[in-house]
């Protein structure tokens, strides 16, 4: 596994006039990210763990300070690329590590085989699989929402704007796509990600009068429900 690398985070709900204003400063001085569809967005479909005791959503409404959570992810509706992700949080910075995994892989998750996870040799999908059989972590929810990226090279720096963020209530079946979904009410928000630095420039481009930077979780907010 690759060295961890931690990162800033920091999260503003805003509205649609915000994001209108950040996306045409954004457009001056950053680039879409280059694998985005051809409208400069991503539909993103991910399904959280969590256990009976909802251990990950009770660390985050307490603030711990060390925390993480695993979630399976795929972008635009292509099974084909597949990413198991363990997001981490240490002291107010965030770190990302992340395994490939198949449809196949997945749905035999989901139908509870998990034997195959240990036989990959994959550290993380080894690392998930002690956990959901020491700390019963299942798959909990579905979460679905698009994004519009933006990248600026010094800093490392990745601005997001997402939308349409809807909760799968209690659905875990990755790949059906009829399953109803509920809006969380959220209109947009912003993400700001870097290494050591905040350009300038950036920084006054996520600049906004009376916003201020919150703990908004996508996740938290889709197990209201």
């Amino acid at each position: 596994m690759e060295p961890t690398i931690f990162r800033h985070e920091y999260k503003h709900e805003i509205s649609c006039a915000d994001a209108v204003a950040v996306r045409a400063r954004a457009l001056a001085v950053m680039k879409h990210d280059e694998h985005t569809m051809p409208n400069g967005l991503y539909y993103i479909r991910s399904l959280y763990f969590d256990n009976f005791d909802d251990k990950v959503l009770q660390e985050k409404e307490d603030g711990l300070s060390r925390r993480e959570k695993f979630r399976i992810r795929f972008y635009n509706g292509d099974t084909s690329f597949i990413r198991l992700e363990k997001k981490l949080r240490v002291n107010g910075l965030c770190a990302k590590q992340d395994a490939p995994v198949t449809k196949e892989q997945c749905e035999a998750l989901l139908r509870g085989e998990t034997d195959w996870m240990l036989q990959t040799g994959d550290p993380l999908l080894a690392e998930l699989h002690a956990k959901m059989d020491t700390q019963q972590l299942r798959p909990k929810t579905i979460v679905d929402y698009h994004r519009e990226p933006f990248v600026y090279v010094p800093g490392n720096v990745r601005v997001t704007i997402d939308f349409d963020i809807c909760s799968g209530i209690r659905a875990c079946d990755l790949f059906d796509f009829s399953a109803p979904t509920v809006s969380v009410g959220c209109e947009r928000l912003l993400e700001v990600k870097y290494d050591a630095f905040l350009p300038d420039v950036i920084r006054h481009l996520v600049q906004m009068p009376n916003r201020s930077t919150g703990a908004y979780s996508k996740y938290a907010a889709c197990r209201v429900f």
